[in-house]
This record gives structure tokens, sequence and C-alpha cells, in this order.
């Protein structure tokens, strides 16, 4: 196979574990990277993808963050997009009504009202540190800033997100997308992007026909079924597999690794 670009999502897809890559996935990025342009393609904020650059040696390329909400080529910012203050008060508003907590993000800033496990989580597979702050504090000062949300994570339980999920949906539907991480978890996104819009902003000489992606989730679907070669992991959805060209080994068995071993003969 003969590509230029290489897109690949990190959670669950290229990370070996929950929160680093393994030493045959840096080994085959170093045998190809002279060739192929290697992006990383997350719902990540910049600093948890930076580390996994460096580890790849892939830092002079550009990053894809907040799942093409941003996209930065180095320090210098090609696309951003947020969630206004309008949209954030009103969702914070029926969050607090179905006491469910909110994440926010903005570039490298990551607020949360108080500690959890799954703070803990996001610590650990992030390798970031968020900001304990009341939510309401973190609106008023954004506002104050004229600058809002790359990202919201929802947090609640299985019932509260069930719940805000439906109203959220109705009410904000046409400008927000909604996905369900798991069952206690809600990311929010605003509509206009995605992964694959981001890819074409980065798109120069080539086409998509010259891009390879591996995805596993969701919000992968759109990149894996319009590039050149879209590539599911072993444990990606069913829905996911099914939209793919291809489907390797799953990512705690190296699969992105093992396709390009096959398939890209350098």
């Amino acid at each position: 196979m003969t590509y230029k670009i290489l897109c690949s999502d990190l959670d669950g897809t290229l990370l070996t574990t929950k929160n680093d890559v393994s030493e045959v996935t840096i080994s085959e990025i170093n045998r190809i990277k002279k060739h192929l342009k290697v992006i990383l393609v997350s719902a990540r904020m910049p600093k948890s993808m930076r580390y996994l650059q460096e580890r790849l040696g892939i830092e002079n390329l550009p990053i894809i963050c907040y799942n093409g909400a941003l996209v930065l080529d180095n320090d210098k910012e090609l696309f951003s997009t947020y969630i206004g203050s309008k949209e954030l008060q009103t969702i914070h508003t029926i969050a607090e009504q179905h006491t469910v907590k909110l994440g926010l993000y903005f570039k490298d800033e990551w607020y949360v009202p108080q500690d959890s496990e799954r703070v803990q989580k996001e610590i650990h597979h992030t390798k970031a540190e968020p900001i304990f702050e009341d939510t309401q504090t973190t609106l008023t000062n954004w506002e104050e800033r004229d600058v809002g949300a790359h990202k919201i994570m929802l947090m609640g339980t299985k019932e509260t997100t069930d719940a805000i999920f439906t109203e959220l949906t109705n009410l904000l539907g046409d400008t927000l997308h909604f996905y369900r991480s798991n069952d206690t978890l809600i990311e929010v996104a605003p509509k206009t992007i995605s992964k694959l819009s981001a890819i074409e902003l980065l798109l120069k000489d080539e086409t998509l026909e010259d891009v390879i992606a591996f995805g596993d989730n969701y919000n992968d679907m759109e990149m894996l079924a319009n590039v050149g070669c879209g590539v599911a992991v072993g444990n990606g959805r069913d829905e996911v597999k099914k939209i793919a060209k291809h489907t390797t080994l799953k990512n705690t068995e190296n699969g992105v690794a093992h396709f390009i071993k096959q398939n890209i003969l350098i």
C-alpha cells in the first residue's frame, strides 16, 4: 500500500495501554515516518497528545485535538472553534438539575468542580492535571475572556446521563454533538467539526485517497469511511468494523503496528 499520510486515533487504537504507546508501535512509526506524515487525531487536549508525539518522534507534525475542534502545528493554531457562553450556561443549568458534573476544556486548560474516581482516571490516562474550580466561576471567567469550551465532559450515573442526554439532544442537538463515551460519560463538541474535517484542513498536495487512518469508536467512523484506507482495530465497535476496509488486531495486541508492518512496505 502507498500512502502519504497516516492518521490515528489514540485511546483504544494506537495506545497499547491506557496512557502509552508500546515499543513495537514506536519502532514501526520510526520505520515509516520519513515517508508518511503521522498525524495523531484525538478527543484529547494538546498536552495529553504532546508526550505521545515525543515518544513517537513526530513533534514536528500537526495534531488534531478535541475531535477536530482545535488543530495545531507546533505552537501555531491552524483552526479553533468552541462552544460559546450561552450554550455552556444552558448545559450547566440542566446538568445541575440532574446532579451531573461538568469537565470543561479549552486549549490546555481543564476545569472540574471536584475530585472523583473518574477525574483520577482521566489524570492517569492523559497525564494532565485539572484545575479544581466551581463550574459557574469557570464559566464567568471564560465569558470575561471571551472564550468557550473546545470540549465538555458530562459525568454522572447511568440514570442521570440517560436523562440529560435526551434532554440536551432535544434542546441543543442542532448545533452540538452529544456523544456517549460510556454509560456514565457524555462528550459534547461543536457539530460543525469532525476528525475528517480536520484532516481535510491539513491536506496540501495530498487527497483523502492518500490517507490511511485507524480508529475504534463512533467518532472515528466518518474518518475511516472517507479516507483511502480506513482500518478498525479488533477491539473496535461492530459498527466501526462494518464500515472499515480492514480490521487489524486489538489495540492491546499492537493492532496498528501489526497492520503497518504487514501492509506498508517502505
